[in-house]
């Protein structure tokens, strides 16, 4: 739901109702830099560690630095988005912290940490608590389209054991026939299919192979962490 309860640019998804915790804590993350917060219910996704509700935090990438990304990384683009993540962590904990002392207990999840088990995912799928809040959907990338802000986003979460009016409303979009990102993609890794309902990420983008060419052509850029073409050409951005 756009600007629930908030006179600004400011963005709130997946609420019906509201009240002074939830109020709150949305004004915490937004004073903090949030571009848009989303509320999910997440009680039966898999990956839930217990948690009935999902809050994601989305931050607005930079123009400016997303213009320089079509061709591949700069030295700009990999520290923005390492310093983008650290701020994504420190707005997950303040809202954690904040929900676990009005009484529900919370969990923050790191913007960007892989499981030892497998290193393409984590211990919560962010854009799964984004597409469930209605804020978006799965882009052909395989990653998370803002319907505001495209897909020059990133996201961090906070699973908690509180109750929210949720809405349930979810974004019909998809990338329809646009096939931007498939073609611009150096390693030839995105399939170019539309996300349907329990895809995998290994169903839409061959990870190893994006991976693999990422730290063979970009090592010299934060030794290959980072590429971000599929996201800098991606025509939702409005660059």
């Amino acid at each position: 739901m756009k600007m629930y309860g908030k006179e600004s640019s400011e963005y709130i998804y997946g609420l019906s109702g509201s009240d002074e915790v939830t109020d709150g804590l949305c004004r915490l993350l937004f004073e903090r830099g949030a571009a848009f917060v989303g509320f999910s219910d997440i009680s039966r996704v898999r990956e839930n560690h217990g948690y009935k509700a999902c809050v994601t935090v989305g931050f607005r990438l930079f123009d400016g630095i997303m213009r320089d990304i079509k061709k591949g990384p700069t030295f700009e683009y990999f520290h923005h988005y390492r310093t983008v993540n650290y701020a994504l962590d420190q707005m997950t904990l303040a809202g954690a912290t904040y929900l676990n002392r009005s009484g529900f207990d919370s969990l923050a999840i790191p913007a960007s940490q892989s499981s030892d088990s497998d290193p393409f995912r984590g211990a919560f799928s962010h854009k799964t608590g984004a597409r469930l809040s209605g804020a978006g959907f799965i882009g052909k990338n395989a990653l998370f389209i803002s319907r505001d802000f495209g897909s020059k986003v990133r996201l961090a979460s906070i699973l908690t054991a509180k109750d929210f009016d949720f809405s349930g409303e979810l974004c019909a979009e998809n990338c329809g026939g646009c096939t931007v990102c498939t073609k611009a993609c150096p390693a030839g890794a995105i399939y170019g299919v539309n996300y349907t309902e329990g895809a995998d990420v290994k169903d839409m983008v061959d990870v190893a192979k994006c991976s693999a060419h990422m730290k063979s052509a970009y090592k010299d850029i934060g030794r290959g962490a980072v590429c971000g073409i599929c996201i800098g050409v991606c025509p939702r951005n409005g660059l």
